[in-house]
Parts: structure tokens; sequence; C-alpha cells
């Protein structure tokens, strides 16, 4: 079983856990303040955003900053520059919890990102009563109609939605999704290699109206540089900040990345078949019977 397979099983789990509290997550997350434009911030004419990410750890770094205070990690990332906060909320295998994106969001002023494996609307609920201006689909752990149904809810939410793929196949089936927001994550999650090439290599497919994230594998200014030449709209970077294990040197490490051209994308994309557009949501966002796989 990989690390991936793991997470969801353990994602199911909770899932069941939450569905006792269905009522109470549905009317906190309606009555949750008013979300942060997480969209809107990426988009910065000329320039590379930065999302700066707060994570104890990870599957293949392992523990890059055990005792990190995750309200003074997203005020230090603010400080310096960033234009969002990804908060790692998992916590089996990177360290989080809902408390971190609690105290992230109380703390600063910049849309908050929640990163975490999730596959059913309770979740989407959830993040929202929590403070999440932003969550994180993943296109290789969803059906193309429960991608569908969850986009949708997010919506209805207010929340923004980052769409993560790892492959053309994979970017496909976002965009007929009709995501506004895809990241191309560099790591495979499957094997949790990284091709450090991939987010150049899609980024010509992805249309210039959508907000293109690159995820994963970057470390320096110039791994930026290369991305704005590509027209990539915004990076996320997390490794490369929390190593530094001091809040100034995690202030410094990610002005270092701020502030980057862009060159302006003018890619026309896939495209989104008609028959692949996304229904009026329910509100909920049932598994598929026989639902239709994202080809990896």
């Amino acid at each position: 079983m990989s690390v991936l397979e793991e997470i969801v099983r353990g994602k199911r789990v909770e899932v069941e856990r939450l569905s006792s509290h269905r009522t109470a997550l549905r009317s906190a997350a309606e009555s949750a303040p008013m979300t942060r434009s997480f969209a809107s911030v990426l988009q910065r004419r000329g320039e590379v955003a930065v999302i700066a990410e707060m994570k104890r750890r990870s599957p293949s770094a392992g523990w890059l900053w055990a005792d990190a205070r995750a309200e003074e990690i997203g005020a230090a990332y603010e400080a310096a520059g960033a234009s969002a906060v990804s908060v790692l909320t998992e916590a089996q295998h990177f360290g989080g919890s809902l408390a971190d994106l609690r105290a992230v969001r109380e703390r600063i002023g910049l849309p908050v990102l929640r990163k975490d494996f999730l596959i059913d609307e309770l979740q989407l609920w959830e993040s929202r009563a929590a403070g999440a201006d932003a969550v994180l689909l993943i296109v290789r752990i969803l059906e193309l109609e429960r991608l569908q149904a969850l986009l949708a809810l997010a919506r209805e939410l207010g929340l923004a939605a980052l769409v993560e793929v790892h492959s053309r196949g994979e970017l496909e089936c976002a965009l007929a999704a009709e995501a506004d927001i895809v990241g191309v994550n560099s790591r495979d999650l499957d094997t949790l290699r990284m091709d450090v090439t991939l987010a150049l290599e899609l980024a010509p497919e992805v249309p210039a109206e959508r907000v293109l994230v690159a995820e994963s594998g970057i470390r320096e200014a110039a791994d930026v540089d290369r991305l704005g030449e590509a027209g990539v709209n915004a990076v996320l970077v997390g490794e490369a900040l929390m190593r530094a294990r001091a809040l100034r040197g995690a202030m410094a490490a990610t002005a270092a990345l701020c502030g980057r051209r862009r060159r302006e994308r003018t890619a026309a994309g896939f495209g989104v078949p008609a028959s692949t557009r996304v229904a009026p949501s329910t509100g909920e966002a049932q598994a598929p019977s026989g639902g239709r796989a994202c080809p990896k």
C-alpha cells in the first residue's frame, strides 16, 4: 500500500466520524465569516505570487520543524511578502491539524488554504467552519463526478479550490470539471518521486483564464524565474521555507522568492467538453456509482 492509499484510507475513517456531526458542521459552515479571495491574490499582473506553506513534516522529507507555532509561521510569511498561506492539516503524516489553520487564520490577513486529502462534502463544511478560504482537491484521489460535485459545493460555500494534478490526463480531468485554479504538483503522490519539469511541460495546456500554480520542488529564486517565464501564476512552497527552523530564516527564504517576474500566458488549453460540465449541485457530493476515474 502506498502512502497515498494509506492516507486516503484514514480519511475515509475520519469522514465516518464526521458523519455524526453533519448538522452541526453544516450550520457552522453557513455561519462562518466571509472568506478572503484566494484566486485574486494569485493573479498578480507580471509577478509570480507565493503561497507559503506551514507544514511540520512530510512523508518524503520527514520532520522539518517539529515545534513550529503555526500562527508565528503564518505571520512571518505575511511579513515577508507572501500572497497566501497554505496550512497542512493532515495529522499522521504531516503533523498538522485544523487548530493550526484556525490559529493562522486568526493571526493574519492573507487568504488561507487548507491543504489536506479531501474526499467528502463533510470535509468542505468542516474546512469552511474552521476558517479556510480555499481547499485543495487532488484529482488522483477523486473520480470525475466526485470532483465536479465537490467543486460545485466549494463554490456554494464561498471556498476557492486548488485542483491538483500530476499528469496530462489529470489536467484534462481538472479542466473538464471547470477548475478555476489548477495546481501542478511535481511530486507523484503514489511514488513520491519528483519531476521538476512537469509544470513547465503542462503550462502551455492550461487556458490563460485559469490560474496556474506550481507545487513542490521549488527551492530558490531561479526556480520561480523559470516558472514565471512559462506563465505560471503562483508557486506553492513549503519544505524550502520550513527547513529554516527559525522565524527569521523562514522570512528571508520567503522574501527571496517574492516579487519575481512573470510572463503572461496565452495558452488556449484543451477546452472543456460540454458533456463533462458541472451539473447544478445539490449540496451533497455523494460517491457516484461506477463513476469515471480520471486518467493518471
